[in-house]
């Protein structure tokens, strides 16, 4: 009676080392960058993009540049 308890017991455990060995081949198979290659990439795209939350970096913003300004009045029609 305890047989077959134990059969499903190491059935489940092999699934489960199954599935675990199949998320780490999925893992090594993903494309990899290095740290070096990575970081450069980084801090090119922050010295090319300007930031408008930075303006100590970027300087002021002019409010048609800012997306973060408040909108102008005006902005609700009462019909």
């Amino acid at each position: 009676m305890s047989r077959p308890h134990k059969q499903s017991m190491s059935e489940l455990k092999l699934r489960r080392l199954t599935e675990h060995n199949q998320r780490l081949r999925e893992d090594l198979a993903r494309p990899r960058m290095r740290v070096s290659e990575a970081s450069a990439s980084l801090i090119r795209y922050c010295k090319t993009t300007k930031d408008h939350l930075v303006p100590s970096v970027w300087g002021p913003v002019g409010k048609g540049e800012d997306p973060y300004a408040p909108p102008d009045k005006g902005c609700c029609i009462v019909m």
